[in-house]
Protein backbone atom coordinates (compact mmCIF):
# COMPACT_ATOMS: atom_id res chain seq x y z
CA UNK A 1 0.00 0.00 0.00
CA UNK A 2 1.59 3.23 -1.16
CA UNK A 3 0.98 6.04 1.45
CA UNK A 4 1.47 9.39 0.46
CA UNK A 5 3.64 11.52 1.72
CA UNK A 6 3.03 15.13 0.43
CA UNK A 7 -0.25 16.76 0.03
CA UNK A 8 -0.17 19.60 -2.66
CA UNK A 9 -2.50 21.42 -4.63
CA UNK A 10 -2.00 20.33 -8.52
CA UNK A 11 -4.98 21.51 -9.81
CA UNK A 12 -5.68 24.58 -12.43
CA UNK A 13 -5.65 27.97 -11.49
CA UNK A 14 -9.03 29.04 -12.31
CA UNK A 15 -10.76 26.10 -10.62
CA UNK A 16 -12.99 26.89 -7.17
CA UNK A 17 -12.27 23.29 -6.05
CA UNK A 18 -9.92 20.19 -6.52
CA UNK A 19 -9.91 17.21 -4.99
CA UNK A 20 -6.55 15.41 -4.41
CA UNK A 21 -6.52 12.32 -7.22
CA UNK A 22 -5.16 10.05 -4.23
CA UNK A 23 -6.91 8.88 -0.55
CA UNK A 24 -4.05 6.56 0.73
CA UNK A 25 -2.74 8.77 3.72
CA UNK A 26 -1.26 8.02 6.90
CA UNK A 27 -0.86 10.05 10.14
CA UNK A 28 2.83 11.46 8.69
CA UNK A 29 1.53 12.72 5.52
CA UNK A 30 2.23 16.56 5.15
CA UNK A 31 -0.37 19.04 3.82
CA UNK A 32 0.86 21.96 2.12
CA UNK A 33 -2.25 24.69 1.97
CA UNK A 34 -1.10 27.62 -0.26
CA UNK A 35 -2.17 31.82 0.15
CA UNK A 36 -5.84 32.47 -0.73
CA UNK A 37 -6.74 28.54 -0.16
CA UNK A 38 -8.30 25.95 1.94
CA UNK A 39 -7.75 22.81 2.36
CA UNK A 40 -10.74 20.52 3.63
CA UNK A 41 -10.50 17.08 5.03
CA UNK A 42 -13.45 14.59 3.77
CA UNK A 43 -13.58 10.64 5.18
CA UNK A 44 -16.93 9.07 4.63
CA UNK A 45 -19.14 12.06 3.06
CA UNK A 46 -18.19 14.12 6.31
CA UNK A 47 -15.94 17.30 6.68
CA UNK A 48 -13.75 16.74 9.75
CA UNK A 49 -11.38 19.96 9.53
CA UNK A 50 -10.46 22.70 7.46
CA UNK A 51 -6.75 23.59 6.82
CA UNK A 52 -5.48 27.10 6.53
CA UNK A 53 -2.48 28.27 4.15
CA UNK A 54 0.83 26.60 5.67
CA UNK A 55 2.12 22.77 6.09
CA UNK A 56 0.62 20.49 8.42
CA UNK A 57 1.07 16.81 9.46
CA UNK A 58 -2.31 14.75 9.28
CA UNK A 59 -1.92 13.21 12.75
CA UNK A 60 -4.71 12.98 15.77
CA UNK A 61 -2.66 16.47 17.33
CA UNK A 62 -3.57 18.66 13.90
CA UNK A 63 -6.87 16.84 13.87
CA UNK A 64 -9.00 15.42 17.09
CA UNK A 65 -11.66 13.79 15.32
CA UNK A 66 -8.86 11.61 13.76
CA UNK A 67 -8.50 9.57 17.02
CA UNK A 68 -12.63 8.54 16.05
CA UNK A 69 -11.07 7.06 12.39
CA UNK A 70 -8.11 5.88 12.78
CA UNK A 71 -7.65 3.03 15.51
CA UNK A 72 -5.22 0.53 13.33
CA UNK A 73 -1.02 0.86 14.80
CA UNK A 74 1.66 0.80 11.71
CA UNK A 75 5.02 0.85 13.33
CA UNK A 76 4.33 4.73 14.81
CA UNK A 77 2.64 5.75 10.97
CA UNK A 78 -1.04 5.05 10.92
CA UNK A 79 -2.51 5.22 7.55
CA UNK A 80 -6.27 6.28 6.67
CA UNK A 81 -8.61 7.00 3.60
CA UNK A 82 -9.54 10.32 3.21
CA UNK A 83 -10.47 12.80 0.39
CA UNK A 84 -8.53 16.02 0.86
CA UNK A 85 -10.49 18.95 -1.04
CA UNK A 86 -8.83 22.15 -2.17
CA UNK A 87 -10.73 25.46 -2.34
CA UNK A 88 -9.67 28.68 -3.74
CA UNK A 89 -11.05 31.94 -1.64
CA UNK A 90 -9.71 34.53 -4.09
CA UNK A 91 -11.95 36.93 -5.38
CA UNK A 92 -13.02 36.35 -8.98
CA UNK A 93 -14.93 39.43 -10.65
CA UNK A 94 -15.45 38.58 -13.85
CA UNK A 95 -18.01 35.33 -14.53
CA UNK A 96 -19.79 35.79 -16.91
CA UNK A 97 -23.83 35.52 -17.26
CA UNK A 98 -26.68 36.10 -19.78
CA UNK A 99 -30.02 34.60 -20.67
CA UNK A 100 -29.68 31.51 -23.53
CA UNK A 101 -33.46 32.67 -24.94
CA UNK A 102 -35.25 35.84 -24.62
CA UNK A 103 -37.47 36.04 -21.53
CA UNK A 104 -40.89 37.64 -22.07
CA UNK A 105 -41.65 40.56 -20.14
CA UNK A 106 -45.04 42.39 -19.96
CA UNK A 107 -44.13 46.16 -19.80
CA UNK A 108 -46.42 48.15 -17.01
CA UNK A 109 -47.55 51.25 -18.17
CA UNK A 110 -48.66 49.55 -21.86
CA UNK A 111 -49.32 46.11 -20.93
CA UNK A 112 -47.76 45.01 -23.97
CA UNK A 113 -45.60 41.65 -23.56
CA UNK A 114 -42.11 42.08 -25.40
CA UNK A 115 -38.79 39.40 -25.31
CA UNK A 116 -36.02 40.68 -23.47
CA UNK A 117 -32.72 39.34 -23.53
CA UNK A 118 -29.96 40.65 -20.65
CA UNK A 119 -26.28 39.47 -19.93
CA UNK A 120 -23.12 41.07 -17.85
CA UNK A 121 -20.68 38.98 -15.36
CA UNK A 122 -20.41 39.02 -11.64
CA UNK A 123 -18.09 39.00 -9.08
CA UNK A 124 -18.11 36.06 -6.19
CA UNK A 125 -15.94 34.60 -3.57
CA UNK A 126 -16.30 31.20 -1.40
CA UNK A 127 -16.67 31.92 2.47
CA UNK A 128 -18.31 28.84 3.72
CA UNK A 129 -15.96 26.33 2.46
CA UNK A 130 -17.84 23.25 4.04
CA UNK A 131 -21.28 24.27 2.81
CA UNK A 132 -19.84 24.91 -0.84
CA UNK A 133 -17.97 21.33 -1.36
CA UNK A 134 -21.36 19.90 0.20
CA UNK A 135 -24.03 21.33 -1.60
CA UNK A 136 -22.40 22.35 -4.99
CA UNK A 137 -19.60 20.07 -6.12
CA UNK A 138 -20.71 16.50 -5.27
CA UNK A 139 -18.47 13.88 -6.57
CA UNK A 140 -16.92 15.64 -9.88
CA UNK A 141 -13.02 15.83 -9.42
CA UNK A 142 -13.18 19.68 -9.74
CA UNK A 143 -15.44 22.69 -10.09
CA UNK A 144 -14.53 25.92 -12.34
CA UNK A 145 -16.19 29.07 -13.48
CA UNK A 146 -18.28 26.59 -16.12
CA UNK A 147 -20.03 24.80 -13.51
CA UNK A 148 -21.10 28.22 -11.61
CA UNK A 149 -22.47 29.51 -14.47
CA UNK A 150 -24.56 26.09 -15.61
CA UNK A 151 -25.72 25.48 -11.68
CA UNK A 152 -27.03 29.38 -11.58
CA UNK A 153 -28.31 30.24 -14.91
CA UNK A 154 -31.64 28.97 -14.13
CA UNK A 155 -31.39 30.92 -10.94
CA UNK A 156 -30.00 34.38 -12.39
CA UNK A 157 -32.83 33.80 -15.97
CA UNK A 158 -35.67 33.66 -13.20
CA UNK A 159 -34.24 36.62 -11.60
CA UNK A 160 -33.91 38.64 -14.33
CA UNK A 161 -37.35 37.99 -15.28
CA UNK A 162 -38.70 38.85 -11.48
CA UNK A 163 -36.49 41.90 -10.77
CA UNK A 164 -37.14 43.49 -14.00
CA UNK A 165 -40.83 43.59 -13.74
CA UNK A 166 -40.34 43.95 -10.09
CA UNK A 167 -38.30 47.33 -11.09
CA UNK A 168 -40.01 48.25 -13.63
CA UNK A 169 -43.49 48.71 -11.29
CA UNK A 170 -41.54 50.41 -8.46
CA UNK A 171 -40.06 52.84 -10.57
CA UNK A 172 -42.83 53.45 -13.21
CA UNK A 173 -41.05 53.28 -16.36
CA UNK A 174 -41.31 51.51 -19.65
CA UNK A 175 -39.71 48.20 -20.80
CA UNK A 176 -37.32 49.99 -23.31
CA UNK A 177 -36.00 52.88 -20.94
CA UNK A 178 -34.22 50.18 -19.11
CA UNK A 179 -31.11 50.93 -20.76
CA UNK A 180 -30.77 54.45 -19.03
CA UNK A 181 -31.24 52.78 -15.10
CA UNK A 182 -28.65 49.45 -15.79
CA UNK A 183 -26.18 50.97 -12.14
CA UNK A 184 -29.52 50.59 -10.70
CA UNK A 185 -30.88 48.01 -11.99
CA UNK A 186 -27.41 46.14 -11.29
CA UNK A 187 -27.43 47.00 -7.81
CA UNK A 188 -31.08 45.66 -7.01
CA UNK A 189 -30.77 42.58 -8.57
CA UNK A 190 -27.22 42.02 -6.65
CA UNK A 191 -29.35 42.81 -3.42
CA UNK A 192 -32.18 40.49 -4.14
CA UNK A 193 -29.83 37.47 -5.60
CA UNK A 194 -27.37 37.87 -2.57
CA UNK A 195 -29.00 35.56 0.24
CA UNK A 196 -29.58 32.56 -2.43
CA UNK A 197 -25.79 32.43 -2.95
CA UNK A 198 -24.94 32.61 0.31
CA UNK A 199 -27.18 29.73 0.92
CA UNK A 200 -24.09 27.63 -1.14
CA UNK A 201 -21.39 29.33 1.08
CA UNK A 202 -21.20 31.75 -1.32
CA UNK A 203 -20.84 35.64 -1.00
CA UNK A 204 -21.75 37.71 -3.66
CA UNK A 205 -19.43 40.28 -4.10
CA UNK A 206 -21.40 42.21 -7.10
CA UNK A 207 -23.38 41.52 -10.46
CA UNK A 208 -23.52 43.69 -13.09
CA UNK A 209 -26.10 44.37 -16.01
CA UNK A 210 -24.34 45.49 -18.76
CA UNK A 211 -27.05 45.28 -21.79
CA UNK A 212 -30.66 44.82 -22.13
CA UNK A 213 -32.27 44.64 -25.81
CA UNK A 214 -35.16 43.67 -27.53
CA UNK A 215 -35.50 42.40 -31.41
CA UNK A 216 -36.51 45.14 -33.48
CA UNK A 217 -38.88 43.16 -35.22
CA UNK A 218 -40.92 41.82 -32.52
CA UNK A 219 -44.08 42.84 -33.02
CA UNK A 220 -44.74 43.85 -28.96
CA UNK A 221 -40.87 45.76 -29.48
CA UNK A 222 -42.78 47.69 -32.50
CA UNK A 223 -46.40 48.75 -31.49
CA UNK A 224 -44.94 49.44 -27.71
CA UNK A 225 -42.42 51.70 -29.81
CA UNK A 226 -45.46 53.12 -31.79
CA UNK A 227 -47.11 53.47 -27.96
CA UNK A 228 -44.24 55.26 -26.69
CA UNK A 229 -43.68 57.70 -29.96
CA UNK A 230 -47.57 58.76 -29.64
CA UNK A 231 -47.23 59.17 -26.32
CA UNK A 232 -44.04 61.81 -26.88
CA UNK A 233 -45.43 63.94 -29.53
CA UNK A 234 -49.01 64.22 -27.25
CA UNK A 235 -46.10 65.50 -24.26
CA UNK A 236 -45.21 68.02 -26.75
CA UNK A 237 -47.79 69.33 -27.66
CA UNK A 238 -50.06 68.90 -23.98
CA UNK A 239 -53.00 67.43 -24.03
CA UNK A 240 -53.97 63.53 -23.50
CA UNK A 241 -54.80 60.37 -25.76
CA UNK A 242 -58.20 60.80 -25.03
CA UNK A 243 -58.44 64.21 -25.95
CA UNK A 244 -56.41 63.36 -29.75
CA UNK A 245 -58.38 61.09 -30.68
CA UNK A 246 -61.82 62.80 -29.35
CA UNK A 247 -60.93 65.72 -31.81
CA UNK A 248 -59.59 63.92 -34.43
CA UNK A 249 -63.26 62.35 -34.65
CA UNK A 250 -64.82 65.93 -34.27
CA UNK A 251 -62.70 67.16 -37.29
CA UNK A 252 -63.11 63.82 -39.19
CA UNK A 253 -67.05 65.19 -38.65
CA UNK A 254 -66.81 68.57 -39.08
CA UNK A 255 -64.80 67.66 -42.58
CA UNK A 256 -67.40 65.39 -43.56
CA UNK A 257 -70.34 67.30 -44.75
CA UNK A 258 -73.99 66.29 -42.98
CA UNK A 259 -72.27 64.20 -39.99
CA UNK A 260 -71.12 67.50 -37.81
CA UNK A 261 -74.46 67.74 -36.12
CA UNK A 262 -74.95 64.32 -35.74
CA UNK A 263 -71.84 64.05 -33.87
CA UNK A 264 -72.34 67.38 -31.84
CA UNK A 265 -75.69 65.72 -30.64
CA UNK A 266 -73.58 62.18 -29.59
CA UNK A 267 -71.54 64.42 -27.48
CA UNK A 268 -74.58 66.21 -25.81
CA UNK A 269 -76.23 62.72 -25.30
CA UNK A 270 -72.96 61.03 -23.93
CA UNK A 271 -72.53 64.58 -21.54
CA UNK A 272 -76.10 63.95 -19.93
CA UNK A 273 -75.07 59.47 -19.36
CA UNK A 274 -73.67 58.74 -16.25
CA UNK A 275 -70.18 59.60 -14.83
CA UNK A 276 -68.40 57.68 -17.94
CA UNK A 277 -70.75 60.10 -19.96
CA UNK A 278 -70.11 62.97 -18.13
CA UNK A 279 -66.70 62.57 -18.57
CA UNK A 280 -66.38 61.73 -22.07
CA UNK A 281 -68.90 64.38 -23.01
CA UNK A 282 -66.84 67.18 -21.37
CA UNK A 283 -64.03 66.02 -23.67
CA UNK A 284 -66.11 66.01 -26.66
CA UNK A 285 -67.67 69.35 -25.50
CA UNK A 286 -64.16 70.69 -24.78
CA UNK A 287 -62.98 69.71 -28.27
CA UNK A 288 -66.30 70.81 -30.14
CA UNK A 289 -65.58 73.82 -29.08
CA UNK A 290 -62.14 74.03 -30.79
CA UNK A 291 -63.66 72.53 -33.74
CA UNK A 292 -66.68 75.43 -33.98
CA UNK A 293 -64.25 78.10 -33.06
CA UNK A 294 -62.20 77.63 -36.46
CA UNK A 295 -63.15 79.60 -39.14
CA UNK A 296 -66.10 78.18 -40.45
CA UNK A 297 -67.77 79.79 -43.49
CA UNK A 298 -71.85 80.71 -43.53
CA UNK A 299 -73.96 82.07 -46.15
CA UNK A 300 -75.09 85.71 -45.18
CA UNK A 301 -78.71 85.32 -46.03
CA UNK A 302 -79.59 81.30 -44.96
CA UNK A 303 -76.43 80.58 -42.60
CA UNK A 304 -75.78 77.03 -44.55
CA UNK A 305 -72.12 76.00 -44.14
CA UNK A 306 -70.48 76.67 -46.77
CA UNK A 307 -66.79 75.92 -48.29
CA UNK A 308 -63.94 78.59 -48.00
CA UNK A 309 -63.60 78.93 -51.79
CA UNK A 310 -67.43 79.11 -53.28
CA UNK A 311 -68.73 82.26 -54.64
CA UNK A 312 -72.31 81.69 -54.32
CA UNK A 313 -74.36 79.52 -51.61
CA UNK A 314 -75.67 76.05 -52.78
CA UNK A 315 -78.36 76.56 -50.69
CA UNK A 316 -79.94 79.81 -51.60
CA UNK A 317 -78.24 81.07 -54.48
CA UNK A 318 -76.59 84.12 -52.82
CA UNK A 319 -73.74 85.51 -53.77
CA UNK A 320 -70.95 85.32 -50.79
CA UNK A 321 -69.35 88.50 -49.50
CA UNK A 322 -65.83 87.84 -47.80
CA UNK A 323 -66.17 91.14 -46.17
CA UNK A 324 -66.23 91.27 -42.67
CA UNK A 325 -68.80 94.07 -41.87
CA UNK A 326 -69.53 95.43 -38.16
CA UNK A 327 -71.57 98.27 -36.40
CA UNK A 328 -69.53 100.31 -34.01
CA UNK A 329 -71.45 98.32 -31.51
CA UNK A 330 -69.44 95.31 -32.49
CA UNK A 331 -72.24 93.40 -34.03
CA UNK A 332 -71.59 91.55 -37.30
CA UNK A 333 -74.01 93.03 -40.01
CA UNK A 334 -74.97 92.16 -44.06
CA UNK A 335 -73.78 93.48 -47.23
CA UNK A 336 -76.97 96.16 -47.97
CA UNK A 337 -78.31 96.20 -44.04
CA UNK A 338 -79.78 100.19 -43.38
CA UNK A 339 -79.59 99.78 -39.60
CA UNK A 340 -78.17 97.73 -37.25
CA UNK A 341 -80.38 94.81 -35.73
CA UNK A 342 -78.94 95.47 -32.35
CA UNK A 343 -78.49 99.28 -31.43
CA UNK A 344 -80.72 100.33 -34.21
CA UNK A 345 -77.92 102.63 -35.24
CA UNK A 346 -78.14 103.57 -38.50
CA UNK A 347 -75.57 102.04 -41.12
CA UNK A 348 -75.63 104.82 -44.07
CA UNK A 349 -73.43 107.37 -44.36
CA UNK A 350 -72.95 110.26 -46.78
CA UNK A 351 -70.36 111.64 -48.79
CA UNK A 352 -68.68 114.80 -46.89
CA UNK A 353 -68.31 116.36 -50.44
CA UNK A 354 -71.52 115.30 -52.44
CA UNK A 355 -73.61 114.29 -49.45
CA UNK A 356 -74.88 111.06 -51.78
CA UNK A 357 -75.20 108.30 -49.41
CA UNK A 358 -72.75 105.78 -49.10
CA UNK A 359 -72.88 102.05 -49.26
CA UNK A 360 -71.42 100.34 -45.64
CA UNK A 361 -67.50 100.28 -45.93
CA UNK A 362 -67.30 102.01 -49.77
CA UNK A 363 -63.73 103.83 -49.82
CA UNK A 364 -64.79 106.11 -52.38
CA UNK A 365 -68.19 108.21 -53.75
CA UNK A 366 -69.73 106.26 -56.47
CA UNK A 367 -71.27 110.01 -57.65
CA UNK A 368 -67.66 112.30 -56.84
CA UNK A 369 -65.24 109.60 -56.70
CA UNK A 370 -63.51 111.21 -53.64
CA UNK A 371 -61.93 109.00 -50.83
CA UNK A 372 -64.73 108.35 -48.27
CA UNK A 373 -62.91 109.56 -44.62
CA UNK A 374 -63.98 107.80 -41.82
CA UNK A 375 -67.65 109.30 -40.06
CA UNK A 376 -67.02 107.16 -37.26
Amino acid sequence: MALINIVKYEGESNVFAWKFPNDELSTKSQLIVNESQVAVLFRGGKAYDVFEAGRHTLDTANIPLLNKIVNLPFGGETPFKAEIWYVNMVHTLDIKWGTQTPVSIQDPKYGIYIPISAYGQFGMTINDPKTFLKKMVGTVPNFGREHITKYFRGMYTTHVKDEISTYLIEKKITALDLGAYLTELSDFMKQQMKNEFDMYGIELLNFYVEDISAPEDDEGVIRLKKALSKRAEMDIIGYEYTEERTFDALVGAAENEGSLGGMMGAGVGLGMGGSIGETLGSALNQATDKVLNKDIRTCSNCNQVVGKNDKFCGNCSQMLNDSNLKCTCGSEVKEGQKFCHECGKSLLNECKHCQAPLSQGAKFCQECGKGVENND
